[in-house]
């Protein structure tokens, strides 16, 4: 056998077009870190302006005016809303003017993430140095000692992503990538929901009591983690049923690829570029990070929008999962009958989720 008839053994054309794409899966993973992390700059960061009304405005309007965009700035009259407003997360922080004094108070919440709690410290010094005015901190919502950056949220929503795909890989590697019927769909799902509820809480249990690193209800973080879990997995499972093993790859495409950069991790919304930002509350890790910290930090306000993304991709993978492993099952029953056999299970050894079917044939009487 020659070299070229070895190769050809070797690599099935099937297996060439699994390596292109996973080199293709490789460049998509680094440009979309590298573009979405490698120059963060902050734009529309909403801050409140809370000042007597004569003078907010004119703050606000030279906020609103500062090169680069880097702050969407509106009016309060009253210190006591904007902090509400901070807890609620429908402003990043608050900048309150004290007329009859030189300095004035920046609200700030580290425990959104200190990139951006750093960014806006620094856009605020210079422009009330330029006014010849000094700055304040008041930190409304601290970062945890034991959570470096504020951090720690968005790795334990890594941890939980990845969990659950792996989670549906090993039932698609063990048990073939699809379905053959809805019951053994079902049965997937079921377990993928035992996984979720158990990696939920053991991850909240590791981040929290045990290393200390991450403040906030057990109760609802195992909620979401649990949620965030199933959602990831569902997913997996259902693009699996849609396109077999290849389903795998598309759900790294997904969750890692798309997921992590835009999730807020390292670099909270308002400081990533616009595509990022965009689909970033849409996909399950930037949905989960959110919802971790506001548990954290934010007294579990403003959850309701990431909750429902999560449980939408919960409910869309169950749904496609179940319809596709029917759909599977009747289009290989159709195709047999249309060839005049009629389809009878049997046992196969070496594929424990896949059926196999015999053809019998109606003997003609002569």
């Amino acid at each position: 056998m020659s070299f070229v008839d070895e190769v050809q053994n070797a690599v099935t054309p099937r297996a060439a077009l699994l390596v292109i794409g996973v080199l293709a899966l490789q460049l998509l993973f680094i440009t979309s870190y590298v573009g979405a992390l490698h120059d963060p700059k902050p734009r529309d960061i909403k801050v409140a302006v809370v000042a007597p009304a004569q003078l907010a405005a004119p703050i606000a309007d030279r906020l609103d005016k500062l090169p680069g965009s880097p702050l969407d700035p509106r009016t309060l009259t009253d210190e006591r809303i904007a902090r509400d407003q901070m807890f609620n997360r429908e402003v990043d922080a608050a900048l309150v003017v004290d007329p009859r004094s030189t300095t004035d108070t920046l609200m700030i919440a580290s425990g959104q993430g200190s990139s951006e709690t750093q960014a806006l410290v620094r856009i605020f010094t210079r422009v009330e140095q330029q006014q010849q005015r000094t700055l304040r901190l008041d930190d409304v919502a601290p970062v945890s000692t034991r959570d470096a950056g504020g951090l720690t949220a968005f790795y334990l929503v890594v941890g939980w992503s990845i969990g659950g795909y792996l989670c549906a890989a090993v039932l698609a590697i063990s048990a073939g990538a699809r379905p053959v019927n809805r019951m053994r769909a079902a049965i997937r799902l079921l377990v993928m929901a035992a996984y979720a509820v158990v990696a939920g809480l053991l991850g909240t249990l590791i981040a929290g009591p045990v290393l200390d690193a991450l403040p906030g209800n057990i109760g609802s973080l195992w909620g979401l983690g649990a949620l965030t879990v199933f959602a990831v997995g569902a997913a997996t499972l259902a693009l699996q049923s849609v396109f077999g093993i290849v389903g795998i790859g598309l759900a790294i495409l997904l969750v890692v690829v798309a997921g992590n950069p835009s999730a807020g991790g390292a670099y909270p919304p308002p400081l990533l570029p616009d595509f990022w930002r965009a689909i970033g509350p849409a996909l399950p890790p930037g949905a989960a990070t959110w919802t971790a910290r506001s548990i954290a930090y934010f007294r579990g306000n403003s959850v309701a929008t990431p909750t429902l993304v999560l449980a939408l991709w919960a409910a869309l993978g169950t749904i496609v999962t179940l319809l596709f492993s029917s759909f599977r099952r009747r289009d290989e029953i159709d195709a047999l009958v249309r060839r005049g056999g009629t389809p009878l299970p049997v046992a196969s050894s070496n594929a424990p989720d896949s059926t196999s079917y015999v053809r019998t044939e109606r003997l003609s009487e002569g």
